[in-house]
């Protein structure tokens, strides 16, 4: 799939692919954080009665 590009091209791609991969990591991990913390105090027996009831 890369034999048509130089090794030069090849290691920037492969460099670029691996930022990409860490930035779309790191952003899903922010989201998540802000999941967790936007309970009700975080606290799973009050959020699993509060669902239940719904």
């Amino acid at each position: 799939m890369f034999d048509a590009f130089s090794e030069e091209t090849q290691l920037v791609l492969v460099v670029i692919g691996i930022a990409l991969l860490f930035f779309i990591v790191r952003w899903n991990s922010g989201r998540n954080k802000r999941k967790l913390y936007d309970r009700d105090k975080r606290d799973f027996r009050k959020n699993y009665f509060k669902k239940k009831k719904k």
